[in-house]
This record gives C-alpha cells, sequence and structure tokens, in this order.
C-alpha cells in the first residue's frame, strides 16, 4: 500500500477511537470491502495519473458516502478539507467513474470565469474543454455546501494533480494542495480535526 494511505488510515484509526467511536470504527472494519479491481482499472483509464494513494484508500474501502455493504448502508466520515473541523465522505469507485463530466456541468460558468462575485484560484484553469477534473469526496452535507477534486487539468500557475475545493454560499473554487498525498499529509498534521465526540454521535 502506499505509504501515505497506509499512514492516513491508521491515524484516521486513532482518531475515531480518541474521540469514542471505537464501536463505529469497529464495526465499518467489519463491514466495508475495498473497490473491485474492474472498477480500478476504469478509473485508470479514465484518469491515468489517478494517484496510488487514492487508488490503495479505494482498495481499503469501496466509499463511505450512503455505501451499502452487506445489505447495510453506512454514512462514514473518512476525509476533511482545509475547513475547520468539516468532514467528507469518499465516494466510491462507482461514483467517481459516473462523476467523470460533473464539474464540466456544474462549474462550467465559474470555470470562464462569468461572474466576478465568484472567487476561482487563478491555479485553475480558464478553458473547459481541457478539463479534467475527478470528484473524489462530498462534504458532510451530501455535498451541497462541498465537494473535492483532483484537478489533471490546471493553469499555468498550477499543477496537475492539485486538489481543488469547492463551497457554496459563497459559491468559491480553491486550490487547498498540490497534489493527493500533500492533501492527506495536510489533514494528518491538522490532526483529523473533523473526526470530533459530536459528529459521531
Amino acid at each position: 500500500m502506499n505509504p501515505t494511505a497506509e499512514q492516513y488510515i491508521a491515524g484516521l484509526k486513532k482518531a475515531y477511537f480518541k474521540n469514542q467511536g471505537k464501536e463505529s470504527w469497529d464495526h465499518f472494519e467489519k463491514i466495508k470491502h475495498g473497490a473491485a479491481e474492474e472498477n480500478i482499472q476504469k478509473l485508470k483509464e479514465l484518469y491515468p495519473e489517478i494517484p496510488e494513494a487514492l487508488t490503495d484508500l479505494l482498495k481499503f474501502v469501496d466509499g463511505t458516502y450512503w455505501r451499502e455493504y452487506g445489505g447495510e448502508k453506512i454514512a462514514f466520515y473518512f476525509l476533511g478539507s482545509d475547513m475547520e473541523e468539516y468532514p467528507y465522505y469518499l465516494l466510491s469507485s462507482g461514483e467517481m467513474i459516473e462523476n467523470h463530466d460533473l464539474a464540466v456541468r456544474y462549474y462550467k460558468d465559474y470555470i470562464e470565469r462569468e461572474y466576478d462575485e465568484v472567487d476561482v484560484d487563478e491555479k485553475i484553469t480558464t478553458t473547459v474543454k481541457d478539463m479534467k477534473w475527478l470528484h473524489f469526496s462530498d462534504c458532510m452535507n451530501n455535498g451541497g455546501t462541498s465537494q473535492l477534486f483532483i484537478d489533471f487539468s490546471p493553469s499555468e500557475k498550477g499543477t496537475k494533480g492539485q486538489i481543488i475545493r469547492f463551497v457554496h454560499d459563497p459559491d468559491e473554487l480553491s486550490v487547498i494542495a498540490g497534489s493527493f498525498e500533500e492533501y492527506l499529509k495536510m489533514l494528518m498534521e491538522k490532526g483529523y480535526d473533523f473526526i470530533n465526540e459530536e459528529f459521531l454521535e
């Protein structure tokens, strides 16, 4: 397993245990399973530069967003962002495949900078036809407030593989990390602050 992904999962487990979430984590580990190899291959076809750290997370658990495992649907907080103490779900490999054109459909106007009041990071492309974003995470509010993407088509000021966070009201597209591994390390450095007893109740 990718060392950063492995370290991330181990730290996440400790964060659950520390915040009275041992029972929740143990149940999650008992029922979850990883993504089917055919889905991993499909993602690699769609996104040849998909980070190993992400595919390894998917091999550990194939999504935590109202995902059904053994006849039971779970909604399990697995990720965070630069937004303090705000939890996110990991989408399943199937959702990532299905959502491959979601960013173009939803954010075309923003990418083309049609609204002065919407803040769009200069590291993000201005050309919709070149957009290649992998939608990998939705926030606890069913993705209505915030979504996360890996951007394989940055502007000249950006970095291929950078992490973009969309947040709603006021709408904003920001680059929050230069790579997926850098993003995971940020969450670890923040002490998995999105896992706390209030959200686990």
